[in-house]
């Protein structure tokens, strides 16, 4: 084998014109090592010959350790056409290889590298028409971008300034030992070779400007829309614990404090803040208001880089998700950070109503789990939508009801309700469940409203958001009784003042369970049962104790509460409820398994339910 000092020496003596370039490039492939890179990149100072051979040696090159000085010379004196289409080719090549872990981090790597020479070699390319090299740029670095990548989404925002010319001061480092930095930002251009193919009259035309930002627009929307989507940027749970802090729990820390403090927070912060800052950079919040509502109405755009045979701005679509999770942004830190943007005009219904559901679209649970950081924002913009005006009725001739014959209030609930199930973070579920809360009493038809509550009774297959209507049924309840001793003359008589609401709903809250009773029934059925069921029977044993009055004296409603309902009631649920409590608790003491029956929750159950007098 070869020694280094002699691999080297091959290397100085071969060099074109000694050899040709084809006899030369396979002479660079068998001797690539680390250790003769500080050789290599003194032969690639030869503008000529980089000219001519860098092109191909990008591959090459990007799999060797240290290579990026080598790699710098080339994005800056190799052909930039041919070294552009090379750096995509070994992109895309990468993006689609299964990695290890250790891969995906040389990888990433690799990216960030790859991402520095186009943004050195699209500042060299001289052509009329650079819209066509920048769309294929983007789109290809748009499908290799690994957007739980800290560093990668840093080396993107570089991309886009170098793209545009745009300068800003340095990114903020992380509190740790990973640092934002991007390779060839100091890259000195002066001492980069021209473009050997420009001609004197290769200038962008006023049309072709207007293009290539338009594209960078659509990229930056799409770059948003990865990052929120994949990083925990907790805006809704934040904007409701500043909109409604009554609803906090003083015993628990905030996300409020956790982002001032928690330094892998605060850089998250950071870089979504250079993203919008960015977005802003070219031109995304100089949009009229009118424009930027429009965007929103406009069908969903996804993938717009996608698109083939691009010729003018009206070719290019944003991406409606990026957008929405701009627009989101926009709406979170003017309301957290005090900050100043232009947000569009958008009122809960329809604007924000229509909006959700054209994203959510047919296949709702797909879209919410697939872009949870995207239904996060738009949870947060009806957020500081309700925050700022209250839930405003519909206005205008139909406006009561939807496409589908419900109600705007029905339909707009079933959608947060669809969130508040399939949201993967706890903090947005809440975040819609309260929203839901909120819109549900804003109903102005208590009888609509009373529809709601029995069609998520007695429909809903989520024990969860049936638990949620057993609690807006009490707190509609207790308003309407409230609100009968001063009696509003003026409002329509509500169902929830007298008994009709609850005898409408009797047999969907206390449901017949006498198969429970029955000593037949297998064990295992009363056990996935109550796993099933479990958050609504709680919920209920306490609306119980509400409604009918307790044995230590708590006052009932009885003005609300059927004739006989309590009776029934405790023959066709209660006793039921109470035998299978029993022998679960039973089996789970037998079996010594503390987990079977969820022992702890039964024995609230049974608590509760003793608490009630039921005679």
């Amino acid at each position: 084998m070869a020694s280094t000092e002699e691999v080297i020496q091959r290397l100085k003596e071969s060099k074109p014109p000694a050899t040709d370039s084809f006899t030369y490039l396979t002479i660079i492939e068998k001797s690539l090592s680390p250790e003769i890179l500080p050789v290599l990149r003194d032969i690639l100072d030869d503008a000529s010959l980089t000219g001519e051979i860098g092109w191909d040696m990008v591959d090459m090159l990007i799999a060797v350790p240290g290579s990026e000085e080598c790699l710098e010379r080339i994005a800056r004196l190799g052909n930039p056409r041919e070294v552009i289409l090379k750096v995509l080719e070994v992109m895309e090549l990468a993006s689609h290889v299964e990695k290890t872990p250790e891969e995906d981090e040389q990888h990433v790597h690799d990216f960030i590298t790859l991402v520095g020479m186009l943004g050195v070699l699209h500042r060299r390319l001289k052509v009329k028409q650079p819209s066509r090299f920048i769309h294929t740029t983007l789109d290809t670095v748009l499908r290799a971008y690994p957007p739980t990548s800290a560093p990668a989404t840093a080396a993107i925002i570089d991309l886009i300034r170098s793209l545009t010319r745009q300068s800003r001061p340095p990114l903020p480092t992380r509190q740790s030992s990973t640092k934002l930095e991007t390779p060839f930002k100091e890259t000195d251009m002066t001492k980069s070779a021209p473009d050997p193919e420009a001609l004197q009259d290769d200038q962008p035309s006023e049309a072709e400007e207007k293009l290539m930002q338009k594209l960078v627009q659509a990229f930056v929307t799409c770059v948003i829309e990865a990052y929120v989507n994949c990083e925990g940027l907790e805006w809704a749970g934040r904007l409701v614990e500043y909109t409604w802090p009554e609803r906090l729990n003083p015993r628990k820390p905030t996300m409020l404090q956790a982002f001032k403090e928690v330094p892998e927070l605060q850089a998250r912060d950071a870089l979504i803040g250079q993203l919008v800052a960015v977005a802003g950079d070219v031109g995304l919040s100089k949009l009229p208001q009118a424009q930027m509502k429009a965007i929103l109405e406009a069908p969903i755009a996804k993938d717009p880089l996608l698109v083939e045979d691009v010729e003018s701005v009206e070719d290019v679509k944003l991406a409606t998700g990026g957008f929405i999770c701009l627009t989101g942004y926009w709406n979170f830190s003017s309301d957290i950070f005090d900050a100043h943007h232009t947000l569009p005009d958008l009122s809960l219904f329809p604007d924000h109503h229509n909006l959700l559901q054209r994203f959510l679209g047919d296949e709702p649970q797909i879209q919410i789990v697939g872009n949870p950081g995207t239904v996060e924002s738009l949870v947060l913009m009806a957020v500081s939508i309700v925050g700022h005006h209250g839930v405003l009725q519909p206005t205008g001739t139909g406006a009561d009801t939807d496409v589908d014959g419900k109600s705007q209030y029905m339909s707009y609930l079933h959608l947060l309700t669809l969130i508040s199930v399939f949201h993967p973070n706890i903090r947005v579920r809440n975040a819609a469940t309260e929203l839901a809360t909120k819109v549900l009493h804003a109903d102005p038809d208590p009888n609509d409203r009373l529809t709601i509550l029995e069609d998520l009774l007695e429909n809903c297959m989520f024990a969860s958001l049936q638990a949620e209507a057993v609690r807006w049924l009490r707190e509609e309840l207790l308003s309407a009784y409230q609100s009968s001793k001063s009696p509003d003359l003026s409002t329509p008589a509500s169902p929830f003042s007298t008994s009709e609401a609850v005898e409408k709903l009797q047999y969907s809250l206390f449901p017949a369970l006498t198969h429970l009773k029955d000593p037949s029934t297998p064990l295992a059925e009363l056990q996935e049962y109550w796993t099933q069921n479990a958050e609504f029977h709680l919920k209920v044993a306490n609306f119980a104790l509400f409604l009918f009055g307790g044995k230590e004296g708590q006052a009932g409603h009885a003005e609300q509460t059927p004739s006989g309902m309590k009776a029934a009631v405790s023959e066709r649920y209660v006793e039921p409820m109470l035998e299978c409590v029993r022998r679960l608790e039973a089996e789970g003491r037998e079996a010594k398994e503390e987990d079977i029956g969820h022992i702890s929750e039964l024995a609230v159950m049974k608590e509760a339910l003793s608490r009630v007098a039921w005679h």
